[in-house]
């Protein structure tokens, strides 16, 4: 892939065409590190507030923090991704109102949404998605986090991607809603194919949560939750022996029983048996939220994901890409 730098204005002033290594995070962390000589960092002119970017992809960010060491003639440049800058704005709910609501077509609602937000950086086309929204946002939610449970609701999913301008004009960077693509059907990811395929099947997750609430003693409140044989959370014991396991969550921020009930089972998913795909390829480029399934061949287990993280791995001319597919039992 190409990456280009650009000033503090958004303006092309030349490409990273050295020795490197960085390390982009999308999904997780949403940030980058970018590892430099001294000498290559000097000569191609990074300054704080500069951007590094690849066209038609979201990987880049602005360079917002730096670290440099004389003994290692090292320079490392940190930054948010595009992401971790959505990620660091919030939606709040319009005055006087508990919960801020929006409804029609997904581009409309989103160029509303980011209306001054980041003064006005982010681009969002004026083209019909197609996709028709109606949502209501929990309060003071990311902007980041808010947009994509709203699409996740219609099969959807963000499209984040940089634009080089033409001559003379800035890059931009474009936020759009796309169908989300289920490459299950054309594409299964095994030991059949030249990709390094990691599945993880935990099965010593905790299976019985004792949520303890507010109150003293005897007068505090006490729920126990339970893993159910299929995955969902319940009142009645499913696993018991050997099979069960235990522990408590000090949830005693919780106002009321249903508050209690909603910050143990956000726990207790946290704690119980998962399923984690992992796959590392060369020739391919998914996007979060795109749909993919992995299958070992030695064990039989096959799993059908929604891709919910993606690491970019670039040491000289040597890149990578490592998938994050966590599946909920």
């Amino acid at each position: 892939m190409e990456y280009i730098i650009a000033d503090g204005g958004q303006m092309e002033v030349g490409r990273l065409d050295v020795n490197r290594t960085l390390d982009l995070d999308i999904g997780d962390t949403n940030d980058f590190e970018l590892t430099l000589s001294v000498y290559d960092s000097s000569r191609l002119g990074l300054e704080y507030g500069y951007a590094l970017f690849s066209p038609d992809t979201e990987y880049g960010g602005f360079l917002t923090d730096k670290w440099s060491s004389t003994s290692s003639l090292t320079v490392k440049w940190y930054a948010d991704t595009w992401r971790g800058m959505l990620d660091k704005v919030i939606i709040e709910p319009p005055a006087g109102q508990e919960y801020k609501s929006v409804s029609g077509e997904a581009n409309t609602v989103i160029r509303k949404l980011m209306s001054g937000v980041c003064g006005g950086f982010f681009q969002i086309p004026e083209t019909d998605s197609k996709i028709i929204v109606d949502y209501q946002f929990p309060r003071y939610v990311s902007m980041l986090e808010g947009l994509t449970k709203m699409l996740e609701k219609e099969r959807a999913r963000l499209r984040i991607r940089a634009v080089q301008g033409a001559a003379g004009e800035a890059f931009g960077v474009q936020i759009e809603a796309v169908n989300i693509t289920d490459y299950s059907e054309e594409l299964e990811y095994s030991q059949d194919n030249k990709i390094n395929l990691e599945i993880r099947d935990s099965r010593r997750g905790i299976n019985h949560l004792i949520c303890l609430g507010k109150g003293e003693l005897t007068e505090k409140q006490i729920l126990h939750l339970y893993v159910q044989k299929d995955g969902t959370i319940g009142p009645q014991k499913c696993f018991t022996g050997i099979e069960e396991r235990v522990v408590v969550c000090d949830c005693n921020s919780a106002e009321d029983e249903t508050s209690l009930r909603e910050e143990g089972e956000k726990t207790l998913r946290e704690l119980m048996d998962y399923q984690k795909l992992t796959m590392s390829a060369q020739d391919v480029d998914l996007e979060i939220g795109d749909i993919i399934a992995g299958r070992d061949r030695e064990s039989g287990l096959y799993l059908k994901k929604p891709i919910l993280g993606k690491v970019l791995k670039v040491e000289g001319l040597s890149e990578e890409i490592t998938y994050l597919v966590e599946g909920e039992k």
